[in-house]
């Protein structure tokens, strides 16, 4: 179209417009539009159209449906909220009835009798309530009251313990937190229906005393408890944490006469919500009964539907062409975007050649290797600039041989230099490049900087000479053999004085020391050089087989570690490294004994500074027995002595006779001299068996003595006596340093803690003492672990070293550390970590690996 014909378009346009006949101008703008948007306006317009009723279609019934998803969405969480405020007002009635009955107990209001009595009344005027039993603080059943319909399997006998299952749990769990709890027990397919457990503590004067322990029939709960017009208009069950049916029906597929089909349920139709004051272990699900279909399942909506996919499936055909350009286009950018970022961030220099050798294509680290950019690069032809000017020679007969296609298949070295003159060395590998028709347009050359690895390689070539030397030079013995052969590949200076040039010195270290003659799977590849046949690793700190020996034909003690290695011929051998360890076993041993004479020393001073609380503690039951036996003699002289009386008397006088036995044989235990015997060892049995003695010194002390120790700690390895000493004499120190101070009573305290705490990586157990004393002064905190130096004008100054050593000798760690508020010093805490069994052998080999001559002190 012409400008004249554009001309006189615009100005029939223009008098149409002033004449107000928009069909002409109508007309007159489709006919100024070129055939091309004419044909996409065309294709373009049943689209919009179709899009926009579908749009409307679609917002018109979404709102309806969102409507009526909210209206039932409301109703049923009013519904729930209220039967689930219902459920949990009749727990905390409950609830509040048996912590009564507990707290009656607690006080010594009622007995047994009594207890089945009110138990009765509660089961027989409460059906949730099932059974009720009382518990003792060892968890053994007193008495138990159940309702007629509970199942034989479930009821709770007389005498019985509570040592297993859900209940032997929640006990031990409310025995140690004092709080009440609420437990699911587990829901067991085929089995009877589970009962909720409720135990409450019964918590006397000074100590627990037992639970009371109330199940509830969750069917029952559910029943009396939800308003009957919920139960007429939901489906209500119960479900465990894990989703599991506890009770109710759920809505199925088999009583669809009262529900709507599955394949239309809106959201509204099911809400749950947890039943507080069980928390999320008790469910309640709430499903709403339909009796028509909902708006989904309306005929128009599925009519409007079909028709409108049929339209978008008659217009797909018209797009699928277009689209099909579109998404070859939009891959064909996306692949270039990637290959060009992917070559701009290789590290690798690329340069693509023409068949006449003049460079095409370099990428950005090419650039930034030699220094020039993209333009004064681009367009070369040889020489190019970044050849080194006495190399042209080489270089041109190297890219003679490259257009000719004699590439060499691992590259070739070359010398680089760069814009500013410097010179690099570089290795140069050529691919031909090849078009989409196959045919071969260039050649794609990669360039590599090698001037760092190349001067590795040189050191590494010096450095094997020096390591020889050195080896030569080392006062152990080195020694490299191959697996299955008798050919010695490398022996030092030391070994061939001891067993000369043949292999019968390694093989008898290997033998008499145990160690491993095949190559573990733990080894990898990755721990060898290839370069020099020796570990890559240091000879200290690389994982490797060790044992101490005594080779008699020397008359020393050897220790002896190997490892494998892949040799300089590839090989697989194994390298032997013994040490004279002579002198250091002699001191050691004569160490091992010098420190269990003075554990035991520090054990007897220990109880000879304890004598008077221990004579005072066991005056006590001797006492007792005395009175007991002096009541017996004065009522058996009056006649009036009963067999029941007797038999009081006499339990209470072996009772104090046994308890004057146990500390005399704690303090047996404690003092006799034994061989160092580390077991697997609970942290609880250590803390109260330190605890019975340090207490006896606290008492006499009038200091109060408190312990909190973590549940459930895992194992330790550790000589029980051992780490008793370490806190008898830590809650000794205390006590001694609260006197000191001459704290009033209501401060004369000290606290043992024991938790779980991970040091260095490795979960271990601390335990710490704090007193309220005067603390430790900055002179002291210096030199507080050192051997013979005491605060105590009759202290041996070996307490708190001995201390350290016993923990260190544990892989522990022992810290002291005075408490401030604000700037006054108001106690101090002494603490020391020790791992746990499972972390005991991953420290024992890191401590090995970084320093294989220490040994434990004790």
């Amino acid at each position: 179209m012409d400008s004249d014909q554009k001309k006189k378009i615009e100005t029939t346009s223009a008098r149409a417009l002033s004449r107000g006949d928009p069909t002409h101008w109508w007309r007159s703008w489709w006919r100024s539009l070129s055939p091309t948007r004419q044909d996409r306006l065309a294709a373009l317009a049943p689209l919009v159209s179709v899009a926009l009723f579908m749009a409307a279609i679609v917002a018109a019934f979404w709102y309806l449906r969102a409507e009526e998803i909210d209206r039932d969405q409301q109703a049923l969480k009013r519904d729930v909220e209220y039967a689930q405020q219902r459920m949990r007002l009749r727990l905390l009635e409950r609830q509040e009835q048996v912590m009564r009955i507990a707290r009656d107990i607690a006080y010594g209001d009622i007995g047994t009798s009594e207890f089945v009595n009110r138990a009765e009344v509660l089961v027989t005027q409460y059906p949730e309530l099932q059974i009720l039993t009382w518990v003792d603080r060892d968890g053994r059943i007193i008495t138990s009251y159940a309702a007629p319909t509970v199942p034989s399997a479930q009821l709770r006998m007389p005498s019985e313990t509570l040592d297993k299952g859900e209940a032997a749990q929640s006990f031990q769990l409310v025995r140690s937190t004092n709080q009440p709890i609420y437990t699911q027990p587990h829901v067991e397919e085929g089995g009877s229906p589970p009962l909720l457990q409720f135990h409450t503590p019964v918590i006397g004067t000074t100590s627990f005393g037992g639970t009371v322990m109330a199940e509830y029939s969750i069917d029952s709960l559910m029943r009396y408890a939800t308003p009957s017009e919920l139960l007429a208009r939901y489906a209500i069950t119960m479900l465990d944490n894990e989703g599991r049916l506890i009770a109710g029906k759920p809505l199925t597929f088999e009583n669809a006469s009262k529900a709507w089909h599955t394949f239309a349920r809106p959201k509204a139709a099911e809400y749950q919500v947890p039943i507080a004051p069980v928390g999320e272990s008790l469910v309640l699900r709430v499903q709403v009964y339909r009796t028509s279909l909902s708006m989904i399942g309306n005929g128009m909506f599925w009519l409007v539907a079909a028709l409108s996919l049929l339209t978008s499936w008659l217009l797909m055909g018209t797009w699928r062409h277009t689209r099909k350009r579109l998404r070859a286009q939009e891959a064909l950018v996306a692949e270039t975007n990637f290959r060009r970022a992917m070559e701009n961030s290789l590290l690798t220099g690329m340069r693509a050649l023409d068949m006449q050798g003049r460079i095409t294509y370099v990428n950005a680290a090419f650039c930034q290797m030699t220094g020039w950019n993209e333009q004064e690069l681009v367009g070369q032809t040889p020489p190019y600039t970044y050849w080194a000017e006495s190399d042209y020679e080489y270089l041109s007969a190297r890219l003679k041989d490259e257009l000719s296609g004699k590439t060499a298949q691992g590259g070739f070295q070359v010398r680089v230099r760069r814009k500013n003159g410097t010179m690099f060395d570089a290795r140069l590998y050529i691919s031909p490049l090849v078009d989409a028709h196959g045919q071969q347009t260039g050649w794609m050359s990669s360039m590599t900087d090698i001037t760092e690895s190349k001067r590795i390689r040189d050191q590494l070539a010096a450095s094997h000479d020096r390591f020889t030397i050195v080896l030569e030079a080392l006062d152990a013995s080195v020694s490299v053999a191959p697996l299955g052969s008798a050919e010695l590949l490398f022996a030092n200076k030391l070994y061939r004085q001891w067993f000369g040039s043949q292999t019968n010195g390694h093989l008898q270290l290997v033998q008499q020391g145990g160690l491993p003659s095949e190559r573990s799977d733990a080894e990898s590849v990755d721990d060898e050089d290839g370069l020099m046949g020796f570990p890559t690793e240091t000879l200290t700190s690389s994982s490797s087989n060790n044992a101490e020996i005594y080779v008699a034909e020397l008359g020393k003690w050897l220790e002896v570690r190997s490892r494998y290695l892949s040799w300089v011929d590839g090989r697989l051998a194994q390298m032997v490294i013994a040490t004279d360890i002579t002198q250091r076993r002699l001191a050691e041993e004569q160490a091992a004994r010098q420190a269990e004479q003075a554990q035991t020393a520090s054990r007897l001073i220990t109880m000879g500074e304890m004598a008077s609380s221990v004579a005072h503690e066991l005056n006590q039951p001797l006492t007792a027995i005395s009175n007991y036996s002096s009541g017996m003699l004065s009522r058996l002289e009056s006649g009036s002595l009963t067999e029941s009386q007797m038999r009081f008397a006499l339990e209470k006088t072996a009772h104090q006779a046994q308890r004057a036995g146990q500390i005399i044989q704690r303090i047996r235990s404690f003092v006799k001299r034994s061989e160092p015997n580390r077991t697997l060892s609970k942290v609880e049995t250590m803390v109260e068996e330190a605890l019975e003695l340090a207490n006896i010194e606290m008492r006499r002390r009038n200091v109060r003595l408190t312990h909190f120790v973590q549940p459930r700690i895992p194992l330790v390895m550790a000589d029980t006596i051992l780490i008793e000493q370490v806190l008898i004499n830590l809650i000794k120190n205390a006590g001694e340093s609260i006197d000191q101070a001459q704290r009033p009573p209501a401060q004369r305290q000290v606290a043992l803690r024991v938790v779980t705490k991970e040091t260095e990586g490795l979960m271990g157990v601390e335990f710490s003492v704090q007193d309220s004393g005067k603390g430790l002064p900055p002179e002291v905190q210096e030199r507080l672990f050192e051997a013979f130096f005491s605060t105590k004008n009759e202290g041996m100054g070996i307490g708190l070293n001995l201390c350290r050593s016993i923990v260190e000798s544990h892989n522990g760690r022992m810290a002291a550390e005075n408490l401030y508020n604000d700037s006054q010093v108001v106690g101090c805490r002494f603490s020391f970590w020790i791992p746990l069994a499972a972390a005991q052998e991953k420290g024992d080999n890191l401590s090995s690996a970084i320093n294989p001559n220490t040994r434990n002190p004790a």
